[in-house]
């Protein structure tokens, strides 16, 4: 994993072989960083990143200065991988949190502008998550999700959706609340 751009861009970290998420390719998240980049200020965004697998997004939005940023992974491999990383980067703006993606979404009192979600493409409720975080309160008004997702979704017909980024075989459909 490598963090593309920031103050810690170019650092790697390897997760291991025994690791199961799939990671965000890094042409994918430097087009998705540049996207971003000339539509929200980073320093003053209050982040979620959903199904985090490496934490390749939480680092790139403190890599870019965001200040408060939730890393929700249930995984337990996964998660220790994350805090390690946030320890060898020596970065306190994470929260990096063990806990079901969903349970999260409903029991959280907090508020998000930028929700970022890449559940596994073969999760049985991956077409449920965008009316997880676009139903409740968890989205602030006007704030920004995301979600990465294959080629054989399409979340055109919901009114929060903005458009949609393909990048290979990366997909990012882009909702405001």
């Amino acid at each position: 994993m490598r963090i593309v751009g920031g103050k810690y861009r170019g650092r790697l970290f390897n997760p291991g072989k025994s690791f199961h998420a799939r990671p965000t390719t890094d042409m994918a998240k430097e087009s998705l960083f540049n996207i971003l980049q000339n539509q929200v200020d980073f320093e003053s965004l209050k982040v979620l990143d959903l199904f985090a697998g490496t934490g390749s997004i939480s680092f790139e939005f403190a890599s870019r200065g965001c200040s408060d940023i939730t890393s929700i992974e249930m995984n337990f491999q996964h998660h220790r991988f994350i805090k390690e990383v946030i320890e060898k980067l020596g970065e306190k703006n994470i929260k990096a949190i063990k806990t079901n993606a969903f349970q999260f979404c409903q029991k959280s009192d907090e508020r998000f502008d930028l929700i970022f979600a890449d559940p596994p493409y073969d999760h049985k409720q991956f077409s449920e998550v965008p009316d997880l975080v676009l139903s409740g309160s968890l989205l602030k008004e006007d704030g920004l999700f995301i979600l990465e997702h294959p080629k054989n979704y399409n979340f055109s017909t919901r009114n929060e959706f903005v458009e949609v980024r393909n990048y290979g075989s990366v997909h990012f459909s882009f909702f405001r609340k």
